[in-house]
């Protein structure tokens, strides 16, 4: 269990609780449903799983020193636009797992050698807020995974109608396929009611 008194401990642990349920999203899926756009910027599951190894991989590599030496051919010169939010024909979901647990394992030693105040500098980010501590790294990309593993939940519903962590999370009502419907409807006609006001509400 996670002393979560300490800061450190606190963040460290919000950071692996997101991953994994970033993770945990491509669980069950083909190549090509977790490669699939679902949304007309072509995000993709896999895609965001790539994206957040790949983002950490830096923050908690190259900002402080840390090199990882995990050659990331996406951000290369001549990669394809937003390469590192899809995957190529070449690439599998065995290859962005094998990433995702190289990046997690590579960033876990990064904070686990390193104080709070450790200083580092982001030298993508603009002058003058660039200069940066592994307590505002981390705070950071905890948020950049939490913001994309949202995105996960709701690529992964409309995928398969998979929600949450599973069927045993207990922020996930327990509703069967007419409930959720009947949920849907009440939320669709508090949102006519209110749409009738000013005219926005679509004709029936």
């Amino acid at each position: 269990m996670d002393d979560l008194t300490d800061p450190k401990t606190t963040l460290h642990h919000y950071l692996r609780e997101q991953r994994a349920g970033l993770l945990a999203k491509l669980d069950g899926l083909s190549e090509y449903d977790a490669r699939r756009p679902l949304t007309a910027s072509g995000t993709n599951l896999a895609g965001l799983v790539k994206h957040v190894a790949s983002v950490q991989l830096d923050y908690l590599g190259e900002v402080f020193d840390r090199p990882h030496g995990r050659v990331l051919p996406w951000f290369a010169e001549g990669a394809e636009p937003e390469a590192d939010l899809w995957l190529t024909p070449e690439e599998t979901l065995a290859s962005v797992r094998d990433l995702h647990a190289f990046s997690a394992a590579h960033a876990d030693a990064t904070i686990a050698a390193l104080p709070l105040d450790a200083p580092g500098r982001v030298p993508w980010w603009r002058a003058g807020h660039d200069h940066v501590t592994l307590h505002r790294v981390l705070v950071h990309l905890v948020a950049e995974t939490a913001r994309h593993a949202g995105h996960a939940d709701i690529l992964r519903e409309s995928l398969d109608g998979a929600m949450g962590n599973g069927p045993a999370d207990p922020n996930v009502p327990d509703r069967d396929t007419d409930g959720w419907s009947a949920h849907r409807a009440r939320v669709e006609a508090a949102a006519r009611a209110a749409g009738a006001a000013d005219g926005s509400a679509p004709s029936a």
